[in-house]
Parts: C-alpha cells; sequence; structure tokens
C-alpha cells in the first residue's frame, strides 16, 4: 500500500487484466524459486514506525502534508489519515550491534520530524491508539489526499455493498462505532520489523514468527483505549481486524496455516482465494511482480510475507512483522525487536518445520490471549501445556531469545533484552502503566497523556517510569 497510484476506481476490464498478470507474476514467482532465483545472502533487519501527530491538547492534528513539506525526507511518508506519518530505517545487515545503530538512526529522524512538528505547534507521540481520539475524528476529510487510499476505501465499501463498517469491542469495557469508510484503522499505529532471510529459510522464520506472536504480544502491549474506553490490552488488534472486513478470507489476519515447504505458498494463496481490492493494470515486466505485490499490499496478515528485491536486482522474501504497537519509547521498541528476532530464530531452528510444535491453531489463539490479557495471559506452549505468560516468557522464551540472538551473530550491548526481562518480572507494559496512570488522574485523559508524553521524552523504558 506504500506506492501511489493513479486511478481511484476500476472497471470490468481492469480486474480482469489485473487477474491475468496476477496469475502470470505468480507463477513466475513460483519458477524463480524453484530455479534458486531467490537471494539466499544474508539477514537484513528494516523498521516502520507509525506516529501520531497531536495538538497540545493531546488532540488529532491533520497536518502530515505541511509536515512532509517541510521535512523532505524519503524515509517519512503519508499514513491513511493526516494526523499520521510513517518513519522508516533504512535496511541494515542483521549482525553485531545492528539493534543500536537502528535506534540511533530512528531516534535521529524523530528528532527532526518533531523539530518540524514543533514549529507547526504540533508534536509526535508513539502509542498504539491514542487515548484522547474522539470518534468524529475518524472521518474522510481527514484522510491523507493519495489515491490509493480513496480507492481503497471505495472499494471496501463497494464490496460491502455500502453497508457500514462496524467495529465491536468488548474488554473491560464495550465499545460499538459505525464508520461508512475505512478511517476506523487509522485509530491504530504500530512498529512493524521486516526480517530478510535466505529465500530457503523465509518459511521458517514465518511459521516461528507465527508461534512467536502471542508470547511476545503479551509482553508489548500498548493500546488500552480507544474513545475514552478500556478495552483490550492490544486494541489495536480487533479494531484493525474489524476496520477493513470485507467477504470472503479476513483481510487482516493470522492467515490460514503455517508453510509447509516455501512462502510461496501464501503467494499462491493470495492470487487463490482472495480477490483484487486495487486491480491497477501496469506495463513493467512479469520478473517485477508489481501486480503480486500490491494484491499482498491489501492482505494484512500479522505476519505477512514480502517481496522485495536486492541491490543486484535479486529478488529476495522477507516477513513483515505487523503484531508491535508504536511506543512507549524508542529503547522498549528496540527491546521488543530483539525479543522478536531472538524468538524468531530460535524458533526457526528448534525443528517442526520452525513451529517448535507449537499447532496453528494454539498459535492463533495464544495471540488473541495475549492481545486481550498481556502478561495475564494463559498461554499454552509446547512441553509446557498451559503456562502464564510472564513465567513461560521468563522461565523459557527469554533464555532462548538470548541464543538465538547469539546464533544471529547480533550482540545486545545496550541491553534490550534486560529491558524485556525488568518489564516483564514488573508487570508494567505501556498499556499496564496507561491504566494505573489513568487512575493515578482520576479518570483524565489529558493529564494521563500528559504524563505519557513527559515519559516518552524520557526515553526511559516503560517499566521505569513512575506514576
Amino acid at each position: 500500500m506504500g506506492e501511489e497510484i493513479t486511478a481511484a476506481g476500476f472497471t470490468g476490464a481492469d480486474k480482469a487484466r489485473f487477474a491475468k498478470r496476477l496469475a502470470q507474476e505468480t507463477d513466475a514467482a513460483r519458477e524463480l524459486f524453484a530455479a534458486g532465483k531467490f537471494s539466499r545472502t544474508g539477514h537484513m533487519l528494516g523498521f516502520e514506525i507509525e506516529t501520531w501527530i497531536v495538538d497540545h491538547n493531546y488532540f488529532p492534528a491533520s497536518i502530515n502534508q505541511q509536515l512532509l513539506e517541510a521535512l523532505d525526507n524519503p524515509l517519512v511518508v503519508p499514513e491513511l489519515s493526516r494526523f499520521n506519518l510513517e518513519l522508516n530505517c533504512a535496511p541494515l545487515p542483521l549482525e553485531g550491534d545492528t539493534l543500536g545503530r537502528a535506534h540511533d538512526a530512528l531516534a535521529q529522524v524523530w528528532a527532526h520530524c518533531n523539530e518540524a512538528a514543533h514549529r507547526l505547534d504540533a508534536n509526535l507521540v508513539l502509542i498504539g491508539t491514542l487515548p484522547t481520539i474522539r470518534d468524529d475524528d475518524l472521518t474522510l476529510d481527514n484522510m491523507s489526499p493519495l489515491n490509493r487510499y480513496y480507492a481503497l476505501n471505495a472499494e471496501v465499501l463497494r464490496t460491502r455493498g455500502g453497508r457500514p463498517l462496524r467495529v465491536d469491542i468488548l474488554g473491560r469495557e464495550h465499545m460499538v462505532s459505525e464508520h461508512r469508510d475505512v478511517m476506523l484503522e487509522a485509530a491504530t499505529t504500530s512498529f512493524q520489523i521486516h526480517l530478510k532471510s535466505p529465500a530457503d529459510l523465509a518459511h521458517l522464520y514465518y511459521n516461528a514468527s507465527v508461534a512467536a506472536s502471542g508470547p511476545i504480544l503479551a509482553a508489548c502491549g500498548n493500546a488500552p483505549f480507544l474513545f475514552g474506553r478500556a478495552l483490550w490490552e492490544e486494541t489495536r488488534i480487533p479494531l484493525f481486524e474489524q476496520a477493513v472486513d470485507v467477504p470472503g478470507p479476513a483481510r487482516v489476519s493470522m492467515g490460514s496455516g503455517y508453510a509447509t515447504r516455501s512462502l510461496l505458498e501464501i503467494f499462491e494463496e493470495n492470487a487463490r482465494d482472495y480477490d483484487a481490492l486495487l486491480p491497477i493494470a501496469f506495463d513493467d515486466p512479469v520478473e517485477e511482480m508489481r501486480h503480486l505485490r500490491l494484491h499482498n499490499g491489501v492482505i494484512w496478515r500479522w505476519n505477512r510475507p514480502l517481496i522485495g528485491f536486492d541491490d543486484d536486482g535479486a529478488p529476495h522474501l522477507r516477513v513483515e512483522h505487523r503484531i508491535l504497537p508504536a511506543g512507549p519509547t524508542f529503547v522498549d521498541m528496540m527491546a521488543n525487536a530483539a525479543l522478536y528476532l531472538g524468538l524468531a530464530r530460535a524458533l526457526a531452528l528448534s525443528g517442526e518445520n520452525g513451529t517448535s510444535g507449537l499447532p496453528f491453531e494454539a498459535a492463533q489463539r495464544n495471540f488473541y490471549t495475549a492481545a486481550r490479557h498481556g502478561l495475564d495471559a494463559v498461554l499454552v506452549w509446547p512441553g509446557v501445556g498451559e503456562i502464564g505468560a510472564d513465567r513461560l516468557l521468563l522461565e523459557r522464551l527469554i533464555p532462548a531469545v538470548r541464543q538465538g540472538l547469539a546464533d544471529l551473530g547480533v550482540a545486545d550491548p545496550r541491553g534490550y533484552l534486560d529491558v524485556i526481562e525488568a518489564r516483564v518480572r514488573s508487570g508494567q507494559t505501556g498499556a499496564v502503566w496507561q491504566r494505573k496512570a489513568l487512575a493515578a488522574c482520576d479518570g483524565d485523559l489529558y493529564a494521563m497523556m500528559a504524563a505519557y508524553c513527559e515519559g516518552q521524552r524520557s526515553g526511559a523504558p516503560v517499566h521505569e517510569w513512575d506514576l
């Protein structure tokens, strides 16, 4: 979805041409993989961070176009709403102090973005869902003026026969909202990790990413509120799934199962089971797989396989780990990345096709249980059975993560895994801090947001924040 398009509506001829090209490119991808043409070079790492733009009352500030013009930085791009931005990190080899280098690069971009925001009388904040957002902030007037978003909105509503999108989330409280557009999706902001691996290992990392998602999310929640209501520890998960609800297989989900032999199976499933939402027809060579990649871009699996290209033009495979929220701080996000990378590596090498013997249905159940309950979740794990998420992490997974990072050749001189361990021992995730802080502020969301932003500016990990 990051690529701009020229059309905002489609004909039957567009859809037929797109379907033909999608089939050709899916066949070509399969043949390239079978011939060993996909990159088998080492591991690479990349990041995307979605951020909120807020005014001094912590309401959304719809000024991303002005900010983008002021920044003129290719690493900073628009998001669906005018009050969000996306920050990117140039890909880095996964070796040595990669996480520290990425931390420094992202923090530098963040500082420049905040300086520009301050000149426009606004601030940036990293948080999974903005507690102070109002239902009526999510309107088409606040959609970024790009054809790809207008087209997506039109096609989602067309497939639904004009029926409004309905979000119904039951958590600590109950929240229902209906919209005749896709803007509910804009209420979620995430921290996305891209892991490129040798192509023959990519399906193992994909399976491992799925299996690891439950316990990882349990330790990383930062989205407990929406429209002033306390819902899940990671309200982003049900919100995003319901905000793009169209007929057919779910567009936002954990997928239908593990990959068995290669990651190309997921792209074959895309072509077989999903209608095109954005059937743009291009004239690019089949080998560029432009239609395949665009089609995949509007299927938002929580662990999404991607095809890209190395500098030498060779296609590569990577996994986009999409489950994590933005924030609370860069230290927290890099710690979350260390947890993911080490656990993905450990599980990918553990046998059982990268799953460590965890059935897909159990991985899926773990994920939603963790999204709802955070570190209080009771998960299922091979060789253990039912176990509290905190115990599972402390007793089994964090030691495996340390070994996984060592296997990758990734150092941790800044102690990111120590941050994860301390967070789990304290029980204070971003979501837990927000709930406690709101209670300490007698339910004043704005006072809580002021304290949250102060903690974020401090740079200290969230488990060290006072109330």
